[in-house]
């Protein structure tokens, strides 16, 4: 995964000018898990159907440009490697905000499956 190159990308976007925010998220795997236990790694399966279509609906919002994501998946994940990175490129702050937050909520809820180990 490299932020970098997906700005990049997202900058070649033809509709890129309409763009004044590019807003990352960038999720890495944690020494814990949500209640607390101790956990050594991650492994991360991913809907592709679903997250294509996910992408594809959340790029009709008003104001966007493009999205961007990546999720490392069917690998063993260690603390604090990536898990997903996502960008979310649009007109003003509202708009990009609301986006991005509805994209990751739809992603890690029907898209994502996490093995914390």
């Amino acid at each position: 995964m490299n932020i970098n190159k997906m700005l990049e990308s997202i900058k070649q976007n033809p509709d890129f000018e309409k763009a004044g925010m590019v807003l990352c998220h960038n999720g890495v795997v944690r020494g814990t898990s949500r209640d607390g236990r101790k956990v050594k790694g991650l492994r991360v399966s991913v809907n592709h159907q679903k997250l294509a279509q996910i992408i594809s609906e959340q790029k009709q919002q008003t104001g966007i440009v493009d999205i961007k994501v990546e999720i490392a998946e069917e690998r063993d994940l260690a603390i604090g490697d990536d898990v997903m990175m996502l960008l979310v490129a649009g007109d003003i702050r509202e708009n990009v905000i609301a986006v991005l937050t509805d994209t990751l909520n739809l992603i890690k809820s029907t898209v994502t499956q996490k093995t914390e180990y």
